[in-house]
């Protein structure tokens, strides 16, 4: 089995990167409802190196980082036909041994920086900037829309029992601005205070425990009484050995 991909799109398709049977890296763009024909499929090359998928969900735009390329190759998914769209390859000399992928609310809005990479070279990190230019120091509504930010929606009990909410969006207008750090709740619970129910291999063991002591406890007490009825013989057997000494000496002190 070779090395897959898969990430989730906005519009809540599916985009993967894998290998064709002829070893042929290729992408492409599925509908979870049927998966018998995919809405997009491409082939890219023969190189043996994983495509790793990064997508900004803002843009729509998927950047492939290829382990072992010298290059990033980034295309846009959208509703219409043929959904994945080329837009542009990133060229560099050095291959990459690894990529990073830097939050939506940690670029540089005045500089109209879209996306930003840290590309792993063997004794160094490199960070990669792609910006749009842009003529206007004015803040560019379309390439920051309102974005998730790093507050959850729900807590963890909420989201366990069931409950389900769309992510928190802030505004890169002013830049990110971290929020006050939250107070960490948690909460202990006792395990004491909700016990499985004793299942019923349990409870036969335990009962097999309880008749096991108990056959100890009769069998130990048959040992002793073994052993004092045997004390009692060895004693009368000694009393008995006394008696026909005794007798035999005076046998013999008539004889004489």
């Amino acid at each position: 089995m070779r090395p897959m991909r898969a990430v989730f799109t906005r519009q809540g398709h599916i985009f993967t990167t894998g290998f064709t049977r002829m070893s042929q890296r290729e992408l492409g763009l599925w509908d979870p409802n049927n998966f018998e024909e995919p809405m997009a499929l491409q082939e890219m090359d023969t190189s043996n190196g994983v495509l790793l998928p990064f997508y900004d969900p803002d843009s729509g735009i998927v950047y492939l980082c290829g382990k072992g390329d010298s290059s990033i190759r980034y295309f846009e998914i959208t509703d219409e036909p043929p959904f994945v769209h080329y837009l542009n390859t990133f060229s560099s000399k050095e291959p990459q041994r690894g990529m990073g992928f830097m939050p939506k609310r940690g670029l540089d809005v005045s500089k109209c920086e879209i996306a930003r990479f840290y590309k792993l070279h063997e004794r160094k990190c490199e960070p990669i900037i792609m910006t749009v230019p842009r003529k206007s120091d004015l803040f560019q509504d379309d390439l920051y829309p309102d974005t998730p930010g790093p507050e959850p929606a729900l807590e963890a009990d909420e989201w366990l029992a069931g409950q389900d909410a769309d992510p928190i969006l802030i505004s890169l207008r002013d830049g990110y601005v971290p929020p006050k750090s939250r107070e960490l709740r948690v909460t202990k619970r006792n395990i004491l205070d909700v016990r499985p129910p004793a299942s019923p291999r349990r409870s036969q063991s335990a009962s097999d425990a309880s008749f096991s002591q108990q056959q100890q406890q009769q069998t130990l007490e048959t040992l002793l009484e073994e052993m004092k009825s045997l004390r009692e013989r060895v004693q009368a057997q000694e009393e008995r050995i006394t008696a026909l000494e005794n007798m035999l000496c005076e046998f013999v002190d008539g004889t004489d």
